[in-house]
């Protein structure tokens, strides 16, 4: 069997960006994890598809449900029901969780609503979060973005949230602006 043929089917575009992320942090010596749940491990998927993403690649959270998110993540019940899962303080809370649960040093998260429910007026289908921690990091220094991609579809959505997280895993002298 080809290495193409057991290959997962990921974009062309997903791949070469987490080419980028693997070389660039293992350029910088620095090891990731993310911490994911409306991507559903598709960051975690298109590093691991990288050969040698060991050298990188320290875990990976795929914390779907808010029982994950407070178990798994140890997300605070109040932050989650004060500004609810798809809200950068959840994000920022994910990100920061997944750098205490390893030994990463740098975690990105995600969060949000690929629909095609689940949206509302102030969030609608689209609406992704994301979060940057460092590992030692001032704790009030908080790196995070609300990106609206609109309701392009379930795996447009997916896609374009792991492109930028994907985006915001590299070390900051390698990101584009």
């Amino acid at each position: 069997m080809s290495a193409a043929a057991d290959a997962i089917d990921l974009s062309r575009e997903l791949t070469d960006l987490a080419h980028r992320v693997v070389d660039a942090n293992r350029a910088a010596g620095l090891r990731v994890a993310v911490a994911e749940s409306c991507t559903g491990g598709l960051v975690s998927a298109a590093l691991t598809d990288i050969a040698g993403a060991s050298d990188v690649f320290e875990a990976g959270f795929v914390t779907y449900a808010n029982e994950a998110k407070l178990e798994v993540l140890g997300v605070s019940l109040d932050v989650l029901e004060t500004f609810g899962a798809v809200s950068i303080a959840v994000a920022w809370a994910m990100a920061r969780g997944a750098l205490a649960k390893s030994h990463a040093d740098v975690a990105v998260a995600i969060t949000g609503i690929a629909g095609p429910g689940g949206g509302s007026e102030k969030k609608p289908v689209g609406t992704v979060v994301f979060a940057r921690a460092v590992r030692d990091g001032d704790p009030n220094d908080v790196t995070a973005d609300s990106r609206d991609f609109g309701d392009i579809g379930r795996s447009a959505i997916r896609h374009q949230a792991a492109l930028v997280a994907l985006d915001l895993l590299l070390p900051s002298t390698a990101r584009e602006g």
